[in-house]
């Protein structure tokens, strides 16, 4: 297998299960993280690796080293054998390009990166995509050739949902960042507080699976990840204990059939609270219904967040600044509709230009 963002926690995770199965590793793909990425190369001797920061290059202990995404892209086509698994862990916008090479070579994706699906997802071949997602898992385990009437993912609710919303507008970095239920990178867990992440996974899910009729829910303690709703009149869960583990494992290996965590206990969990997504607390999951008829929005919703969130990440914009400018940049794209991929990466540009210049003439949204 080829894994791409080899040092994030995906990637870890994927890795742990190469380990466990004795699953081949041919080449490694990491941003900047050389001290984990040297150890990773030393335990797998993959043929192959990649550093995202080109600056870190001489850090790697290989004699096949890509540096840039230019690099990545040669990688991926240098490690090419039919039958190969390629898991694209990595964060962000960048992730896609690497899709689309992986997808044009031919590779069976085990797919992390959302803002593939999100951006992209009328450009690529599904047919050759698995998801590494908890909830497309779940939905994924629970249909099997039936045809759903509705599809319900579930969120966590982030580090605000208990918050009284008169304070969000004073939330730093670090409260952001306090997630209620683990521990992840820092794109994700914003995302998770302003539900932007769900409003990806909805998207990923009309994509992976053909339905137009999707909905979330917060659960609190994150055991159920989806439900379906049958035309029969019957609805389905699919309960498991937070571990990602669980869906790569199914990605890589196909099918499953030893523990690969330990089973839940609904006595130990004994109470389960569901609550409705509140657009007060999380505005922008006011979108749903327009990026499921307009499926197109998804790279303008991505490009408007991530802008949105390194600005947050700085320390230049509060929060509820991020939501603003999403809501604001769809409204200013919404009759955008990409043609092929090339303009899926332009009007990426120009959304990420619109914000940036914005925030640059007003400090604010």
């Amino acid at each position: 297998m080829v894994v791409l963002g080899s040092t994030g926690s995906i990637g870890q995770n994927t890795l742990d299960i190469a380990r466990r199965f004795s699953l081949p590793v041919k080449a490694l793909c990491a941003h900047s993280n050389t001290a984990l990425l040297n150890q990773q190369i030393a335990e797998f001797k993959p043929l192959f690796v990649a550093i995202g920061d080109r600056s870190k290059a001489k850090e790697v202990n290989h004699d096949r080293v890509f540096a840039g995404s230019e690099g990545i892209l040669e990688m991926i086509e240098e490690s090419y054998a039919k039958d190969e698994i390629l898991v694209n862990a990595l964060v962000g916008f960048a992730g896609l390009a690497p899709t689309l090479k992986a997808s044009a070579l031919g590779y069976k994706i085990a797919l992390a990166n959302k803002e593939s699906l999100v951006a992209a997802g009328e450009f690529l071949d599904i047919s050759k995509i698995v998801p590494i997602d908890s909830e497309h898992f779940g939905l994924w385990y629970l249909l099997g050739s039936r045809k759903p009437k509705r599809l319900i993912i579930t969120a966590s609710g982030g580090a605000f949902r208990d918050t009284p919303l008169e304070l969000l507008r004073e939330a730093t970095l670090d409260d952001a960042l306090n997630h209620p239920n683990w521990k992840m990178g820092k794109k994700i867990t914003i995302d998770s507080a302003t539900m932007v992440n769900k409003l990806f996974e909805v998207l990923e899910a009309r994509w992976l699976f053909g339905c137009t009729d999707i909905d979330a829910l917060i659960e609190t303690k994150s055991i159920i990840h989806a439900f379906v709703d049958f035309a029969d009149g019957s609805t389905t869960a699919h309960l498991a204990n937070t571990d990602m583990r669980l869906p790569i494992a199914f990605a890589l290996l196909g099918e499953v059939d030893e523990a690969i965590l330990a089973n839940v206990d609904l006595l130990k969990v004994r109470n389960l609270e569901f609550r409705e997504i509140d657009t007060a607390r999380y505005p922008v999951w006011s979108l749903r219904g327009a990026i499921l008829e307009k499926p197109s929005l998804g790279v303008v919703l991505n490009a408007s967040n991530e802008v949105a969130v390194k600005l947050f990440l700085q320390g230049q914009i509060a929060f509820t600044q991020i939501s603003r400018c999403v809501l604001r940049a769809v409204e200013r794209f919404e009759h955008t509709r990409a043609g092929s991929i090339d303009e899926v990466f332009e009007i990426d540009r120009s959304v990420r230009s619109f914000c940036a210049e914005f925030f640059g003439k007003n400090g604010k949204m």
